[in-house]
């Protein structure tokens, strides 16, 4: 994600890269952004640290890491007053309260998923499911590359609670993960989650809407983490000028 990121920013007339964080032992740490992206002109520098990077105080900064350093670089940018867009996933309840309180003071855009087509799919399960109501059962299902770490994914977590408050109920009292052993029938007040990981898939996301004789399937497919980064990417430009407060891709794209 960070050389999509990158090579989208690259690209976009509206935005300037200051520069990369990387972790400890990395090989790109020393060199340029450009470097890694095949853009000798571009000398924004990759650290280990924000406070290494010229201007970044300034700046709007991206996240998809892992959880701890993203709540790191969160703190970092309460302190400097700098927004900031988080896609990292698999953070724990305690980290999520921490990015939500860090949106008292600065500006957050948090979402799971940065995808334009993914945040219309969120809006249109959590319609579907209102409309279809308790008599379709609820399923769903994610494909990801063998090298994610966490499961479900943040975007198939999410399509649970937008499914499970659209019934007037909560993401841990619904969702089962999977099922093994005699399970015996399916209760009506569940969400069924499937997460299955295999290859260099990108990303597929599935919800289905099944009753007695018929059933619905919602799908999105990313082909290519550049569709993850330009959904970030536009999520900068809109963070800029927004007060403190803990927004999403639904407010990026005014889908509320």
């Amino acid at each position: 994600m960070g050389i999509a990121i990158l090579r989208c920013a690259a690209g976009d007339a509206d935005l300037e890269v200051a520069g990369g964080v990387e972790m400890k032992g990395s090989p790109a740490l020393g060199g340029t952004a450009g470097a890694l992206i095949g853009k000798p002109s571009l000398d924004a520098p990759i650290t280990e640290s924000l406070d290494a990077i010229p201007g970044a105080e300034q700046a709007v900064s991206v996240h998809f890491s892992s959880p701890e350093a993203t709540v790191e670089q969160v703190r970092w940018a309460v302190e400097h007053g700098a927004p900031v867009v988080v896609g990292t996933t698999g953070l724990d309840a305690s980290q999520r309260a921490e990015i939500e309180k860090a949106s008292k003071q600065i500006p957050v855009v948090f979402a799971p998923n940065m995808s334009v087509g993914v945040n219309m799919l969120f809006k249109l399960v959590g319609e579907v499911a209102r409309i279809l109501g308790a008599d379709y059962d609820i399923e769903i299902t994610e494909i990801h590359h063998r090298f994610k770490k966490d499961a479900p994914s943040g975007t198939a977590r999410r399509l649970g609670e937008i499914a499970a408050e659209a019934r007037g109920s909560d993401y841990d009292e619904m969702v089962v993960d999977g099922r093994s052993g005699i399970t015996g029938e399916r209760p009506t007040a569940q969400i069924g989650m499937h997460a299955l990981r295999g290859g260099d898939v990108v990303g597929d996301h599935t919800v289905t809407f099944a009753t007695l004789g018929e059933r619905l399937e919602l799908t999105h497919r990313a082909h290519s983490r550049d569709t993850l980064a330009r959904g970030a990417l536009l999520a900068t430009k809109w963070v800029r000028d927004q007060k403190p407060g803990l927004y999403d891709m639904q407010d990026v794209l005014g889908l509320r």
